[in-house]
């Protein structure tokens, strides 16, 4: 990359021609399955969820690669396309099994829309973990991103779906129709299902992630298998690096201090993320860096402490 300054703040228009952005910041996004580098114990907290068909809970600061485990596992066990589920403080259990749109069920019989046919199909749609739940040969993978930002009662509400492998849509339950084909997330596929009840074949491989913000119940914790990840250190960071950004970090030079000042603040209780790092990394390995003023100007920015605004 070659750091070229765009905007020069002067109002007077211009072409340009943007460089290739950073490979992270690629759009379609892609896999970072093959960059990934796990730490010491996550290889044996994977097998272990695996084989006792157990979620995992991964805890660690934003950024250090939690959510990109199950991109890993599900590209090297072929588990298909990974089922997404990004936890806010509104997030219910309900809204990640199905989604009913009853007023547009409403609206269209209203306008005749229907044809004189009551059809609940085209106004259900399953949730990510609804269609992590369906029968299957294989697995599904599921993400559960930043659980820890739930409401109270979320983590509870999970355990009796989490044990069964099974739930029921009462809406289908009650309908006319014995059995009624569902589109499922993050695709047009669609699923038959039989008097509104789901039931899996095969335990999905769950990932939740959790920034360690929260204590969760112990009825929760039991049933998941629990992982922290390590706190980074210049050889693993060194060869992150490598693996993202295809270049060596040399034992002295700005690419090297950066990653040491890096590790530094982290272990005085700074809060940053690895993202954060790489950042700076890409931009002051760029063949023409900024430098001097500018340089340490362009570090501060990328590297600020995220608790602060």
């Amino acid at each position: 990359m070659t750091w070229s300054p765009y905007y020069l703040g002067d109002g007077v228009p211009r072409d340009v021609e943007l460089a290739p952005p950073p490979p992270w910041r690629t759009f379609p996004r892609h896999t970072m399955a093959r960059e990934f580098q796990p730490p010491e114990g996550l290889v044996e907290s994977v097998n272990a969820a695996l084989h006792l068909r157990r979620p995992l809970l991964v805890t660690g600061p934003a950024g250090s690669g939690k959510s990109t485990v199950i991109e890993q596992v599900a590209n090297e066990l072929k588990l298909g396309a990974v089922l997404r589920w990004h936890i806010t403080s509104r997030s219910t259990l309900t809204d990640a099994l199905y989604r009913y749109d009853a007023l547009g069920r409403i609206h269209a019989q209203r306008l005749g829309q229907a044809g004189g046919v009551d059809d609940i199909a085209p106004f259900m749609q399953l949730g990510p973990l609804g269609t992590a739940l369906l029968p299957s040969k294989q697995p599904r993978a599921l993400l559960i991103d930043e659980v820890d930002k739930s409401d109270l009662d979320l983590p509870s509400d999970l355990l009796d779906v989490l044990e069964r492998g099974e739930y029921e849509i009462p809406e289908l339950a009650r309908y006319q129709e014995d059995i009624v084909s569902v589109r499922q997330w993050g695709g047009d596929e669609h699923h038959d299902i039989q008097r509104g009840r789901v039931r899996c074949t095969q335990f999905p491989f769950i990932v939740m992630t959790s920034n360690g913000e929260r204590d969760f119940p112990a009825a929760f914790l039991r049933r998941c298998i629990r992982y922290t990840m390590s706190p980074p250190t210049v050889p693993l960071l060194r060869q992150m690096i490598m693996a993202h950004l295809q270049i060596d970090i040399e034992d002295a030079g700005p690419v090297r201090s950066l990653v040491e000042e890096f590790v530094t603040r982290l272990e005085g209780g700074d809060s940053l993320a690895i993202d954060q790092l790489l950042n700076a990394v890409y931009v002051m390995s760029a063949t023409t860096a900024p430098d001097g003023a500018g340089r340490q100007h362009v570090v501060e920015l990328l590297m600020r402490e995220l608790s602060r605004a």
